[in-house]
């Protein structure tokens, strides 16, 4: 896409420079990255990016502004995990689309899911300019929106996830973090404000508050501010026992209230109406008869989903009346039947045409408005575009969308 970029990216790449990216990348975020990153970055027309960025506020809208459904999606949240004190919006947001050709040729963004949760926001950014760096690209490229720099980018982040409080104060709470894919853009985080990563199941708990143990000090330093990024469907699964309820009464503020996880999601989808939602119903509502006509005659165009899960885990294509019947009746509601979008392959390589995902990742402070940041885009040719899922072949995975300036 976008020439000249695309053609003359492809002709000046060397494997010495792709070396030198991950060596690069290594580096600066002081680990290892785990997950596959492409060869390459992305070249879309601000058009284009500009078209998903007013998408995904139009969608966030349409959820918020629906008094029904913020009703609904109360039952969205898990009781044992209904955390007090929600606020009136999310923190973060992120909206995945794929792209595809309407009946004119024209590429246009179809939806694949949005979560109110945060994404590699401190990664991104250092990956688009990495690859700026080493491939020695034109550096009126941007990854970010609104003719941000990077320095109003941090800014900003720095706003919604400190806030006023001393930084020392202020910790990114995960599972096991150290463990985590993500811990490159946990480092970064550390790197632009000064915040700590903690163990989330390691937190001690004081009546209403909730401390950490500094490990130059080993004193406990209370927290007043919790950047959330605990996926509960990773604490289910791997049976770890928490310091605190979510339902208690903490003296601390939350960036990235946890009910927003369940609130929007993969259960907001067949609440949607926007062109670029595909067709979704509950499978518990299918059974029931209600919306089968929404989705495609061919059972091969249908995908089978869990609402809350992360990273692709448990999805099904062209699910069979065993797989469905396999999931216990109770259980139905956590279910989503989708129509099966076909991404047109887009980026052109010497492997080949690659599909691509683009995310766009928005930040909406406590006083201000729902805004664009940056993108993330991951590269496949398989049927899934999770990074975990192209880990044998080459230019596709973990990538970064540059624009011209406009």
């Amino acid at each position: 896409m976008l020439e000249p970029y695309r053609s003359d990216f492809n002709a000046r790449f060397t494997e010495a420079k792709y070396a030198e990216l991950l060596r690069l990348l290594d580096e600066r975020t002081r680990t290892h990255v785990e997950f596959r990153v492409a060869e390459t970055p992305c070249f879309f027309s601000p058009e284009l990016m500009d078209r998903m960025v007013h998408a995904g506020v139009e969608l966030t809208s349409q959820l918020l502004g629906n008094a029904k459904y913020m009703k609904e999606s109360d039952a969205a949240i898990p009781a044992e995990y209904c955390v007090p004190n929600q606020e009136a919006h999310p923190h973060f947001m992120t909206v995945d689309f794929g792209l595809v050709r309407d009946a004119n040729g024209e590429l246009q963004p179809k939806l694949v899911e949005m979560q109110a949760f945060p994404s590699i926001f401190g990664y991104q950014p250092m990956l688009a300019e990495t690859y700026k760096e080493v491939f020695g690209l034109d550096p009126a490229l941007t990854s970010f929106f609104g003719g941000m720099d990077e320095a109003a980018y941090w800014a900003l982040m720095r706003e919604v996830i400190v806030g006023e409080h001393d930084m020392k104060n202020v910790v990114l709470a995960e599972v096991q973090p150290e463990s985590q894919k993500t811990l490159p853009d946990f480092r970064m985080h550390e790197q632009h404000l000064g915040i700590r990563t903690v163990d989330v199941a390691k937190l001690v708990k004081e009546g209403k508050q909730l401390l950490y143990r500094d490990e130059a000090s080993g004193r406990l330093v209370p927290i007043e501010r919790i950047y959330s990024r605990v996926i509960v469907d990773e604490l289910q699964r791997k049976g770890i026992s928490l310091p605190f309820d979510y339902r208690d009464e903490l003296d601390l503020e939350w960036a990235g209230h946890p009910n927003w996880y369940f609130r929007v999601s993969k259960f907001s989808i067949p609440h949607l109406d926007h062109p670029t939602v595909p067709a979704a119903v509950f499978l518990d509502d299918w059974y029931a008869g209600v919306g089968r006509d929404r989705l495609p005659a061919d059972r091969n165009r249908w995908v089978f989903k869990p609402l809350y899960s992360f990273a692709g885990k448990g999805i099904q294509f062209a699910p069979s009346d065993d797989d469905l019947a396999a999931i216990p009746a109770e259980e139905r509601r956590n279910y989503l039947l989708q129509e099966r979008v076909s991404f047109e392959p887009v980026i052109h390589t010497p492997e080949g045409p690659t599909q691509a995902e683009i995310r766009i990742l928005y930040v909406w402070p406590d006083d201000g408005e729902m805004t664009p940041m940056t993108n993330l885009v991951r590269m496949g040719r398989g049927l899934m575009m999770g990074v975990d899922h192209n880990r044998d072949k080459t230019w596709v995975g973990g990538s970064a969308g540059l624009c011209p300036p406009i």
